[in-house]
């Protein structure tokens, strides 16, 4: 059921495709229902930690609920794993679906679908929840390159915000060129430089090609040992992200570690301010995964080569 209120602000992730489908969505939904657009907001995780909700009514999509977020005329679309029960708040929840699938739903209560929407609906959600098996899994992973590569806005502006414009865009080829080409040199290069966190832990050094397909890669190759593989990234202002990824359910326990969140096999966490190079991101990862080892294991000296790298968040 949708909302009686219309929203003042619709709240997205700004960082991936899922993000951008379901605020898109949820923005159409609330012209449709109310007939007064409202404007569109989109963050990171670490900037949306520190928002405040001063509005009276509002939608998010595609972040974890939390008591900010649970308050009346409120509406939450996630498929994020989340401790908090929500008291007041309208909360849209299921981890078996994207954040875009969930407000597809939506929409469609409320008459809006079109071929073209099924059809992206369906890629970001095979994209976000890594559905490695599907036979448009390939097909997905260059939209959700878009993304990654583009950025939220600049992708907005190109299609004019009308979501059914990026089907089958000219950008998807320029994807799938780097991809072929990007892919393979990327993982053989990431496969020599797999550094040892702790036993279960390893950070894989990553300059080229795209990160979630490499990390599967090496997730599934048995030559592998590790269980969970983190990879990082830092952003222009010097914070520093972690990126879990796992193919046993436990890379949001390790997120957790260092007050992250996300999914039981993709998961991510902010590391502190005082963590601003990728150097100082390994050290500190080892000594929390490590916490009885007295001293910090030597660390390859690759990791430096990032250093200065300012790349987005995953």
């Amino acid at each position: 059921m949708i909302p009686d209120q219309r929203p003042e602000v619709i709240i997205t992730h700004e960082s991936d495709l899922d993000g951008f489908v379901s605020g898109l969505l949820l923005q159409r939904l609330a012209r449709e229902r109310f007939g007064k657009e409202p404007k569109l907001l989109s963050y990171n995780h670490q900037t949306f930690k520190n928002r405040h909700f001063v509005e009276t009514t509002g939608w998010v999509a595609d972040f974890a609920l939390d008591k900010r977020m649970d308050k009346h005329n409120w509406m939450v679309v996630d498929h994020h794993h989340t401790g908090y029960q929500p008291v007041n708040c309208r909360f849209i929840h299921n981890p078996e679906k994207s954040a875009g699938l969930l407000s597809y739903e939506l929409c469609r209560e409320a008459g809006i679908q079109s071929e073209a929407l099924d059809k992206l609906v369906e890629l970001n959600n095979v994209a976000d929840l890594f559905l490695h098996q599907s036979p448009s899994f390939d097909e997905a992973q260059l939209y959700a390159g878009l993304i990654k590569s583009y950025g939220f806005w600049n992708i907005h502006s190109l299609i004019g915000g009308e979501l059914e414009k990026l089907l089958d865009h000219p950008l998807l080829k320029v994807m799938a060129v780097r991809q072929e080409i990007e892919d393979p040199i990327g993982l053989s290069l990431s496969r020599d430089n797999i550094v040892e966190l702790s036993k279960k832990v390893g950070f894989v050094s990553t300059t080229i090609g795209n990160i979630n397909l490499i990390i599967h890669q090496l997730l599934e190759d048995p030559s592998v040992e590790f269980e969970v593989l983190t990879t990082l990234f830092r952003k222009p202002n010097g914070t520093v992200i972690a990126s879990f990824r796992s193919r046993n359910q436990t890379a949001l326990s390790i997120a957790r570690q260092f007050q992250g969140g996300g999914h039981p096999n993709a998961s991510g966490a902010t590391l502190p301010r005082s963590v601003d190079s990728i150097k100082q991101a390994i050290e500190y990862l080892t000594q929390i995964l490590n916490p009885q080892t007295p001293e910090t294991p030597p660390i390859n000296d690759l990791a430096s080569l990032f250093d200065s790298i300012d790349v987005a968040e995953e």
